[in-house]
């Protein structure tokens, strides 16, 4: 069936479409100008402020970056804790929305207050260092994992998410003899797995770009991320300085051309992750924003 729209329907539709367009692009340009900067000779980019093609084509940057075992490794790190740091947000924060979404629950609306006002105060950053070197985290990865196993935000998102299923279900699983652990990963969490499946790419992309948590409590070069040898290379690009502390071996970085190549090597993993999760952020993000 024909469906009739009228000029000014057919105009809305295309500015909006002009004004998307025009915001993706001015996204991802800085990325692919990015990209294809890491491909050019050190002397073009010193010359060039931007490069969309370059002149000879160079690997030269990426060949620096992978003869030492510094970005490999901290790469490696770096999966091991946004892997490891995501699997514990996950599972606390669901243990933790479970009982909150229970509306049973007596001590439910003085917890969720308690939740809510973490968001809105914290202990700060002194208070939060003595507490990790009293628990013996400092210099562990741990330190970059437990403090924050819980956000409050996402927390809520997640309980307003159980909230939502019917009440039926629970009751149905605990007539066949199922206890609240059962209930909770064989019936909610299969359920949920559209708000799991978003809150696990946030999780992850947070842990991934994370770097001022590990200049605080991590202090061997050895154990540093990805993020903190990105942020040392900007410095060291910046000033020109080879310091033999925090530079590959001692040696002087070629300019913008390893710090551009380190970006995209950092950037690329996360970016691979993020299509297979993409799908699930609407309908994760909106049912479990519905206010109860």
């Amino acid at each position: 069936m024909y469906l009739y729209r009228s000029w000014g329907s057919r105009l809305f539709d295309s500015i909006n479409y002009i004004l998307l367009f025009v915001l993706a692009f001015v996204t991802v340009i800085p990325f692919l100008l990015n990209v294809t900067g890491s491909f050019a000779s050190p002397e073009e980019a010193l010359k060039k402020s931007f490069i969309l093609i370059p002149e000879r084509f160079s690997l030269e940057a990426y060949h620096y970056v992978f003869s030492s075992n510094v970005i490999p490794h901290s790469l490696l790190i770096t999966v091991f804790i946004t892997v490891v740091g995501t699997a514990i947000n996950i599972i606390f924060t669901s243990l933790m929305a479970f009982p909150l979404a229970n509306k049973r629950l007596r001590v439910r609306q003085p917890v969720l207050l308690l939740v809510i006002f973490s968001m809105l105060f914290s202990g700060g950053m002194i208070p939060t260092y003595l507490v990790i070197k009293s628990l013996g985290l400092l210099n562990t990865y741990g330190s970059l994992m437990i403090p924050g196993a819980i956000s409050a935000f996402y927390l809520i998102i997640l309980k307003n998410f159980f909230t939502q299923l019917p009440d039926e279900l629970e009751d149905s699983a605990r007539i066949d003899g199922c206890n609240d652990l059962h209930v909770l990963f064989r019936i909610v969490i299969p359920l949920s797995m559209p708000a799991i499946a978003t809150l696990t790419l946030f999780y992850a992309v947070g842990h991934w770009n994370a770097f001022f948590n590990a200049l605080l409590y991590i202090n061997d070069s050895a154990k540093f991320p990805i993020q903190v040898w990105l942020r040392q290379i900007v410095i060291l690009s910046q000033t020109g300085i080879g310091d033999s502390a925090n530079s590959f071996e001692g040696a002087i970085p070629p300019g913008k051309t390893i710090q551009m190549s380190v970006t995209v090597v950092s950037t690329v993993p996360i970016l691979i992750v993020y299509p297979f999760l993409q799908r699930h952020f609407a309908k994760g993000v909106l049912l479990g924003s519905v206010k109860e």
